[in-house]
């Protein structure tokens, strides 16, 4: 049986670190989308945009995606930091960092400046971003409901027609942030080096955001039980695709997996704190 503990441990400081965010600027969030709340409707139509947008990806152009993803990472850092500071020249500066990297890194094949480490440090900025910025637009009935329905997508889109797939060699092939890889430990050498662990912008975000909600909803006992049966399940999972050889597996449905029982526990013992 072959397990890693890095991704299970990642995925952990990732909400982890979601929930202090969220704690410290949430409110600020809030005050600026005027209390509105994304209903079941919202998550349902938001859900049927991915699943259509996914599949759309893989038949566009590559540089087309590029100019997308660079675009909507960059108009996501100003956004929040211009929230948080409420200073246009200071909130320019990640964007600007962001782009200059990968144009030089990537375009004029300079390595130190845009490598596997880089990409996962903007990865992990980024999935902190969507999770904080997003989180607080979402009511308790409409995380449930788009829990399941992202879930079922990701199943399809994975498994079915492969078009998640395809859009992340997309993403590695141009380097673009959407895929943080983590070297397992105990390590394991192959051919090309150390065997690494790649996990998705979408599934980082995921985690975070349903952790989140356990946290606004629960307070932070739910919160830290789900963030480790998450991990749990990652690590279980993952001593299966590994040991197996899969290659490809919805990262959803392990996070729902140790997701559940976290949310279920706070129904049963009554720690709903709203």
């Amino acid at each position: 049986m072959i397990f890693d503990i890095t991704v299970p441990a990642f995925l952990f400081l990732l909400c982890f670190i979601a929930v202090k965010v969220y704690e410290k600027f949430g409110e600020k969030l809030k005050s600026t989308f005027e209390e509105r709340e994304l209903q079941v409707k919202d998550v349902i139509v938001l859900v049927v945009i991915m699943g259509v947008m996914i599949s759309i990806m893989v038949m566009i152009p590559a540089y087309a995606l590029v100019i997308l993803f660079l675009l909507a990472f960059s108009m996501l850092t100003f956004t929040f930091s211009i929230i948080v500071t409420g200073k246009w020249y200071i909130s320019i500066i990640l964007p600007v960092i962001f782009i200059s990297l990968y144009y030089f890194g990537v375009f004029w094949n300079i390595p130190y400046l845009w490598n596997i480490y880089v990409i996962d440090v903007f990865v992990m900025i980024f999935a902190i971003l969507i999770t904080v910025y997003l989180g607080g637009l979402f009511t308790w009935k409409a995380t449930v409901v788009f829990a399941v329905l992202l879930t079922i997508m990701d199943i399809i889109q994975v498994l079915f027609t492969g078009h998640m797939v395809e859009v992340s060699y997309t993403a590695v092939e141009y380097q673009l942030p959407l895929l943080v890889f983590l070297p397992i430990l105990p390590p394991i050498y192959v051919e090309q080096g150390l065997r690494m662990m790649g996990l998705g912008l979408g599934d980082l975000f995921f985690a975070g955001l349903l952790s989140l909600q356990l946290f606004r909803r629960m307070g932070y006992k739910s919160a830290m039980f789900s963030m480790v049966g998450i991990s749990i399940s990652f690590f279980i999972f993952e001593a299966l695709l590994l040991t197996y050889e899969i290659a490809a597996f919805p990262g959803t449905l392990m996070i729902i997996c140790g997701w559940l029982p976290a949310m279920l526990s706070g129904k049963v013992y009554g720690k709903n704190v709203e």
